[in-house]
């Protein structure tokens, strides 16, 4: 195992000053801060607003900054707009953490036995991946919500099955990289079984780019969410930004703050969610890291 361990160190080694090379990137800490700052709502959201945020509190339509007890103003059916953002930011980063991790694991898992195992296998798995791509992932998303019903969990299942498939080819394409090399092949040498040979040895070095796949996938979740729940398929119980959007768009002529405070919370989300991807991809990327 020694001699095992004595190989594997040059592969990992570049890999070390990743987090240094993280702070260093403006638009990685932007996005962080941002994130940090929608984590923290959503956290403190049952806290600040202990009551049901779908009730009716006030008069319908009024504006930001006009009353003190609704500083965002209130919906068409006079719900405090503050207590929906606050609840909607825990739901929407919910499904996009919980939609990422699905779809995580079906893409490492699918790609990871299409690598190691090869020949049919791999050939099977891969036209699954690109049978899942010919189907446009909006109508199939709402296809599956419409199918099982809007439930949260729903929601996720459908987001995770769509996104899945670029994480299994890059997780296939990394795993090809170093399924041949002396380091795995030590590992084979040393009786170390297959399944202790691709947790112990290989995954570690696959996971970053990963990740940062995985960060994109979130923004891409939460998209998602919103046209479902844009379009009124989300769950009836649950507030969300995207469901804010649908509702105030047919009051976007007269009262356009409705649907401007969600979609702006979105866009900064989604914004920050890209930065982040592209703060990790400089810092996992050895050649970037040496060209900085």
């Amino acid at each position: 195992m020694a001699t095992v361990t004595s190989i594997r160190l040059p592969v990992a080694a570049p890999r070390r000053g990743w987090f240094r090379q993280f702070c260093r990137h403006r638009g990685g800490m932007l996005g962080t801060l941002i994130l940090a700052l929608v984590l923290l709502v959503a956290l403190a959201a049952g806290w600040i607003y202990p009551r049901d945020p779908l009730r009716i509190v006030a008069l319908p339509e009024i504006w930001p900054f006009t009353d003190w007890r609704y500083p965002l103003g209130t919906d068409s059916l006079g719900r405090d707009i503050t207590a929906l953002m606050l609840h909607g930011a825990r739901a929407t980063l919910l499904i996009g953490i919980s939609a990422s991790v699905a779809a995580t694991l079906i893409g490492v898992t699918v790609g990871a036995c299409a690598a190691w195992f090869g020949g049919w296998v791999d050939e099977a798995l891969m036209r699954v991946a690109e049978l899942f791509q010919i189907i446009p992932n909006v109508v199939f998303v709402l296809t599956i919500v419409s199918v099982l019903g809007p439930h949260m969990i729903n929601v996720v299942v459908a987001v995770g099955l769509v996104s899945w498939q670029p994480i299994a080819r890059l997780t296939r394409a990394e795993f090809l990289s170093f399924k041949d090399r002396e380091f795995i092949l030590a590992c084979r040498a040393s009786g170390m079984s297959a399944f202790q040979t691709v947790t112990r040895e290989i995954l570690p070095n696959v996971m970053p780019p990963v990740i940062v796949l995985a960060s994109l996938v979130v923004a891409g979740a939460i998209l998602y969410e919103s046209v479902i729940a844009f379009l009124g398929l989300g769950d009836p119980n649950l507030a969300s930004w995207g469901r804010l959007v649908g509702e105030g768009r047919t009051l976007i002529r007269s009262s356009w703050f409705i649907c401007a405070v969600p979609g702006v919370a979105i866009m900064l989300t989604v914004l920050a969610l890209n930065l982040l991807g592209d703060g990790l991809n400089d810092a996992f990327n050895p050649k970037l890291r040496e060209r900085t």
